[in-house]
């Protein structure tokens, strides 16, 4: 018996049949008939008006800015306990100093759950680098030597005092930080050699970019105050307000102008 092939269905033919389906963002196919044209229409917008409403408007907000140093900042001289192996006093390119800036805001609300970091500051050419970190309550700082010479890496600062004692070039001694403050970093053997670590209770810090901006994301909303800290040229504070889902904007210029 020889069978008679079936011509495919196809989504023009559906059409001419007026039987095509229309798939919604609902998931529910409707057949496409003139009568029922105007109904599908809707049910397309109630749907996409519906997705729209379930996604959450934002809590928190944004701070952004931008820092800008306006004068040449001159190395740290060196102390007269040791003798250095060499000495700088030049002045820096205030552009380079910019990673020596930290961004905070004050008297934030503790969160539930501080999360710890880890941090690294290299000895190398008699110089920590990065010569400022800012860290979370917690978090631990690796101190690797890349000299090839001793180095005895301790601070005296209330909030972390230690003492690595002398270790060679390729060794790495770390030390954890539990309590907020700024810590000065220094090494027995160099005495030009400072850096400096700030450890806060939030998250809401940052370091500027090489050309001076910075951002600090997740804000919860209200009336902060807000730093930017130099190790050497000093502190500009200023008030600001954050709103949920918007950015807020500040500007700092360091050091402050006395005129």
């Amino acid at each position: 018996m020889r069978r008679t092939p079936t011509k495919e269905r196809t989504y023009s033919a559906d059409v001419a049949a007026g039987q095509a389906w229309v798939h919604t963002t609902c998931h529910v196919p409707i057949p496409w008939r003139p009568l029922v044209h105007v109904a599908a229409v809707a049910l397309v917008a109630a749907c996409s008006a519906g997705a729209a409403a379930a996604r959450p408007a934002p809590q928190n907000g944004r701070l952004e800015g931008r820092v800008t140093i306006t004068v040449p900042v001159r190395k740290a001289p060196p102390s007269a306990a040791y003798g250095a192996r060499r000495i700088e006093t030049g002045a820096v390119d205030p552009g380079s100093e910019l990673s020596n800036v930290i961004v905070f805001l004050q008297d934030v609300a503790r969160p539930p759950v501080l999360n710890p970091t880890r941090a690294r500051i290299v000895q190398e050419n008699e110089t920590f680098v990065p010569r400022v970190v800012a860290i979370t309550r917690g978090s631990i700082v690796d101190f690797p030597n890349a000299d090839p010479f001793f180095h005895d890496v301790f601070s005296l600062s209330r909030s972390g005092t230690f003492d690595l004692g002398s270790y060679p070039r390729g060794q790495t001694k770390s030390h954890p930080f539990r309590q907020t403050g700024l810590i000065k970093v220094y090494c027995h053997l160099h005495s030009h050699m400072t850096a400096s670590i700030m450890v806060f209770d939030h998250p809401f810090f940052t370091i500027p970019k090489a050309d001076g901006t910075f951002s600090i994301d997740d804000v919860p909303p209200g009336s902060y105050k807000v730093s930017a800290w130099h190790e050497r040229i000093g502190e500009n504070t200023q008030s600001v307000r954050i709103d949920a889902g918007r950015p807020a904007e500040v500007q700092f210029v360091l050091p402050i102008s006395t005129r």
